[in-house]
């Protein structure tokens, strides 16, 4: 498991940010204060105050965080 921070300040980037985890089979969660939502929902993350970032929180190991991490570096805060 990893915690990152990452910044989803446009729609357009909240959109490519779904394609791009929904390619792996790890679960991802956002927390936004006391609200945690899957991040792989366009519409959850759309609830979100969005202004600010977002703390992530990756369920996975090894090459698969790795994989994920290199594809998530674009939305890192």
């Amino acid at each position: 498991m990893k915690r990152i921070n990452v910044s989803l300040n446009s729609i357009e980037k909240v959109k490519t940010f779904v394609n791009d985890i929904n390619r792996f089979d790890c679960d991802f969660d956002l927390v936004s204060g006391r609200y945690v939502i899957d991040a792989k929902s366009i519409m959850g993350i759309f609830s979100l105050d969005l202004s600010k970032p977002i703390e992530l929180i990756i369920h996975a190991d090894g090459d698969e965080l790795d994989q994920a991490l290199n594809a998530l570096a674009g939305y890192m805060a």
